[in-house]
């Protein structure tokens, strides 16, 4: 009977250690802090940059860092956070490929008591609501386009012989369609220019439902050859777009020796982002100027404050990344929402041309 019990007792510690020692688990124990990275994709440039900053800010502060790349799909997107929960994970920085799609998530996470900050393509504000550990660091779509805006008019203010009467014929290279960042930065963008007294003829008008320099080349291409001669301002809604614009032009010999006015295409281009290959682009005069979308910003905001909660540091209203909770309202979602407010963190965007420190300073 003795050696029985003996038996028994060494199978249950041989049991207790191997729980001890399953990944779920292992993290905890040993004080790591277990963060999950989800991208709708790492393609756009942008986000490879929020990307390669997480992974940075990981490694600084000894994160068990598990980046998932959704490829476009939201639906995978939604299966990524079920396995990383069921593997232990419970703070999670998102980029969604459907914001719709937060609720769900977020009602998930809270299940585990996790957290998550969503970044670039906005989550619903009743997600947010679901607990006071979710957040959104992301910049304002809006201001983007009204960025973007007065970049054009400035331009144009300075060269009033290429717009006679004010009048702006564009292109407009839109991402995908629907998506909050192709919808509020074309709003964004109409309406600073009109509140600046400029009429806007869109000659043409497009989609790269990918947001992708390929996609865009295509259209500008098309576009030249139906309207060369008809537009006089190319405005896309993010710097790959921007960039396949300003290679279509470049290739259908649409160039200038005079590069006085900041470029020498024959008009203007200007994306958002501020991407290194959009500077590199300004610096070879192509590409006029853009709006810093700021990856560095965003990714490290987000970050910090899931960081935050994950070592019982956060409290609410607490600065993230250097950026304030945010304390007012704004006219765009999820930032209208007064009940959540303090759990937004808005990144401002900035202008980027030849005279702006980011670009003196790249």
């Amino acid at each position: 009977m003795k050696k029985i019990v003996m038996i028994f007792a060494a199978v249950l510690v041989l049991s207790l250690a191997f729980t001890a020692c399953t990944p779920s688990d292992s993290a905890a124990d040993d004080g790591t802090v277990r963060i999950a990275l989800l991208m709708r994709n790492l393609e756009e440039q942008f986000l490879m940059d929020y990307a390669t900053n997480v992974r940075r800010l990981a490694a600084e502060r000894g994160v068990d860092l598990n980046v998932q790349d959704a490829r476009r799909d939201a639906q995978t997107q939604l299966t990524q956070v079920e396995t990383l929960l069921n593997q232990g994970y419970r703070y999670f920085v998102i980029i969604p490929d459907d914001g719709a799609l937060s609720d769900e998530m977020n009602r998930m996470i809270e299940e585990r008591g996790g957290a998550a900050a969503y970044s670039n393509t906005q989550p619903t504000a009743s997600s947010l609501r679901i607990g006071t550990n979710f957040f959104f660091a992301s910049s304002p779509e809006f201001v983007g386009g009204r960025i973007q805006a007065q970049l054009i008019a400035e331009y144009f203010d300075r060269h009033a012989d290429r717009a006679p009467g004010k009048v702006l014929n564009m292109i407009l290279i839109n991402g995908q369609m629907g998506h909050p960042a192709q919808v509020n930065r074309r709003a964004g963008l109409l309406f600073e220019l009109d509140s600046r007294g400029y009429t806007v003829n869109i000659v043409a008008e497009g989609t790269s439902p990918n947001w992708a320099p390929d996609q865009a080349n295509e259209l500008m291409s098309a576009w030249i050859s139906s309207f060369r001669g008809q537009f006089n301002v190319v405005a896309a809604q993010n710097d790959g777009m921007a960039l396949g614009a300003v290679q279509a032009m470049i290739e259908n010999g649409l160039t200038k020796d005079d590069t006085s006015d900041g470029t020498r295409l024959t008009v203007p281009i200007l994306g958002i982002d501020a991407t290194g290959d959009a500077i590199e682009s300004m610096r070879r005069f192509e590409l006029y100027a853009t709006v810093l979308q700021d990856a560095i910003g965003q990714s490290t905001t987000a970050f910090d404050v899931v960081y935050q909660v994950a070592t019982g540091a956060y409290r609410p209203g607490n600065p993230a990344g250097g950026i304030p909770a945010a304390t007012a309202t704004i006219d765009e979602a999820p930032a209208d929402d007064p009940a959540i407010i303090g759990q937004c963190y808005l990144v401002p965007f900035a202008p980027v041309d030849r005279n702006s420190d980011f670009f003196l300073n790249f």
